[in-house]
């Protein structure tokens, strides 16, 4: 019996993911998660509370499920830590397929409708994308190291800054039916990453814009003769 129920419980948490992605937090009714499911509203008060109560915990399973996905991505096996943040934004590419339901993000989707009326469940959902942008810190802080990269950013900074472009790179997805958008919006964002980073050991991009600009500071800060 114990056994079935967390079966139950299970179904209603995945389907619960796929229609919020599907129709949005809002739209999705308790009785759209049981008729997808398969299963009685007895089956889901026995398990959650209320409709909130479902979101937190499908919240919670929607990070186990992107932790372990995540965890195994082949992006990992790159031996240079330049070539593995670039190998999980070229992944992050690749996943984009099938259904937009699919490959849009659980927790992105909540708290663009949720952040202000459900403020609980926005920042659990904002935890999640958090903790996955910080699996690619210790990645970025290594090339910044091995690269020999300075700037007035940090490996956290860029690595929300990952996730803000995949993110809304799920919005212009939904808002023109086609992941390809999204994709181009990855394509750039590997281009940045690439210019961040120089691989012959000389400086950045970044580094010599911050030369030329300390450079012309003074210079533009030096009162002007009079002709």
């Amino acid at each position: 019996m114990t056994k079935l129920q967390h079966e139950s419980k299970t179904r209603l948490l995945d389907t619960t993911l796929t229609v919020v992605r599907t129709k949005g937090y809002t739209a999705t009714r308790i009785e759209d998660v049981c008729a997808e499911a398969g299963l009685t509203k007895g089956s889901f008060f026995h398990h959650f509370k209320s409709k909130e109560d479902l979101a937190l915990a499908a919240a919670a399973h929607w990070t186990a499920h992107v932790t372990e996905f995540f965890a195994g991505a082949p992006y990992h096996l790159a031996p240079d830590p330049l070539d593995r943040l670039i190998a999980y934004v070229d992944f992050r590419k690749a996943i984009l397929t099938g259904d937009l339901a699919e490959f849009t993000c659980f927790a992105g989707t909540i708290i663009q409708e949720a952040y202000r009326t459900h403020p609980q469940i926005s920042a659990v959902c904002g935890d999640c994308i958090a903790a996955h942008a910080r699996t690619l810190e210790a990645d970025i802080r290594a090339a910044m190291r091995k690269y020999g990269v300075r700037g007035n950013w940090s490996a956290e900074s860029l690595a929300l800054h990952i996730q803000a472009v995949i993110q809304g790179g799920f919005i212009l997805a939904k808002a023109k039916g086609d992941a390809a958008v999204a994709a181009e919006s990855l394509d750039h964002l590997r281009r940045y990453i690439e210019q961040l980073f120089v691989r012959d050991g000389t400086r950045s991009r970044g580094e010599r814009h911050k030369e030329v600009a300390d450079r012309v500071a003074p210079a533009a800060r030096a009162p002007r003769r009079r002709r």
